[in-house]
């Protein structure tokens, strides 16, 4: 079976990643006999959307479940809707994870451990989110996201969000938001199959 870890490096001994969107690479782990293969993580300087792009990244490898330190909404809809098992607050190699997986010692989650936009306050990537963001990003997460980002890093304090409880009405627009970003992302990942399917 196959089974993915946010890694800070390319082999079994580097350290998990404790960003899943914006984690340094992906390691794919066969648990019948521990090989593995390695991959930069392309969505790590995205501006939005870097935990959804992950997650179709690691459903495309064929894992099974995803071993890392924390996960947001966007990502845990991603990967619930592949059929990836989500494992969160974990640490320690990548090596010792999966012995704890295949031990049975962790449990799997279908809740994020971490609001939208975590991790984006770290430098550059919020830098590149503004420019890019293109009003998307600002429909998406209405703005707060990268108001508390930017206010951590301009501060030079702790890139964690702060938290700011949402009215009903507000949740309930960033989530429909977020399903309609799904919806076409999925039509468009659609497209592209029946265009490969013709040639």
């Amino acid at each position: 079976m196959k089974i993915a870890v946010s890694s800070s490096g390319k082999d079994l001994d580097s350290q998990v990643d404790p960003r899943f969107g914006r984690c340094a690479c992906f390691i794919i782990v066969e648990t019948d006999d521990m090989s593995f293969e390695a991959f930069d993580n392309g969505s790590i300087a995205l501006g939005g959307g870097a935990g959804i792009q992950a997650g179709q990244f690691v459903a495309s490898k064929g894992a099974k479940a995803i071993i890392t330190g924390n996960v947001g909404p966007n990502a845990v809809q991603t990967l619930s809707a592949a059929g990836v098992e989500v494992f969160v607050g974990q640490s320690g190699t990548v090596r010792e994870v999966i012995e704890n997986y295949t031990r049975g010692k962790i449990n799997s989650t279908r809740t994020p451990n971490v609001a939208d936009h975590y991790g984006m306050g770290s430098g550059a990537g919020m830098g590149r989110g503004m420019g890019m963001g293109g009003g998307r990003g600002m429909g998406m997460g209405g703005g707060r996201g990268m108001g508390r980002g930017m206010s951590g890093t301009a501060l030079g304090g702790s890139s964690q969000p702060k938290s700011v409880p949402l009215s009903k009405d507000e949740d309930l627009k960033r989530l429909k938001d977020q399903a309609n970003e799904l919806h076409k992302q999925i039509e468009a990942i659609e497209t592209s199959m029946n265009a490969l399917e013709k040639k």
